[in-house]
C-alpha cells in the first residue's frame, strides 16, 4: 500500500495535467496541491514503506523478498520523480518562434489564434499550439512579450 501511495503521489499530478486534455478547476487545484506535497510525503511513504521491508525481510522466503526489492525500486523511482519537474518533458518550451506569412498558412478556418499587433508587425499563435507549450517569449514590433495561455 504505500508504494502505491508513492507512486500515486507521482502519477496523479501528471494523469490529471495532460496536453490536449480537458482539465477541470477541481482537478487541476488537486494536482497543484499533490505536486506540491509529494516531495516530502514521498520521503515519508519510501521511509514507513523501507521500514515494513526491513522489518519483514527476515520473516519472509527468499522468493517472497523479491516483490519487497522491486516495490522499494519502484517508490524510490516514483519519489524521485515527484522531484523532477516533468512537466517540462510534456509542455516541450519553444526556444525560438517560428512563423510564416498569412498567405502561406493552412490552419482549419475554425482554429483560433491568438494575436498581437505592435505598430505594422502582427503575429499571431494558434491556440492548439499554445495550449501545449503554453509560454512563449517574441517579438513583435521590436518589443519583448511574452504569450501565454
Amino acid at each position: 500500500m504505500l508504494v502505491l501511495i508513492t507512486i500515486a503521489l507521482f502519477l496523479v499530478p501528471a494523469i490529471i495535467i495532460q496536453p490536449f486534455k480537458l482539465q477541470t478547476p477541481g482537478a487541476l487545484k488537486l494536482a497543484m496541491a499533490v505536486r506540491h506535497h509529494a516531495p516530502w510525503m514521498t520521503l515519508v511513504t519510501m521511509g514507513l514503506a523501507l521500514g515494513l521491508a526491513v522489518g519483514l525481510w527476515r520473516r519472509v522466503s527468499v522468493w517472497k523478498r523479491i516483490p519487497l526489492v522491486l516495490g522499494l525500486i519502484v517508490a524510490c523511482a516514483a519519489a524521485v520523480m515527484a522531484r523532477i519537474d516533468y512537466f517540462e518533458w510534456m509542455f516541450h518550451p519553444v526556444t525560438v518562434a517560428g512563423f510564416e506569412s498569412a498567405a502561406a498558412v493552412k490552419l482549419d478556418p475554425s482554429q483560433m489564434v491568438m494575436a498581437v499587433r505592435f505598430g505594422n508587425d502582427a503575429h499571431a499563435y494558434p491556440i492548439r499550439a499554445m495550449a501545449y507549450h503554453h509560454v512563449l517569449n517574441d517579438m513583435v514590433g521590436g518589443v519583448p512579450i511574452t504569450v501565454t495561455y
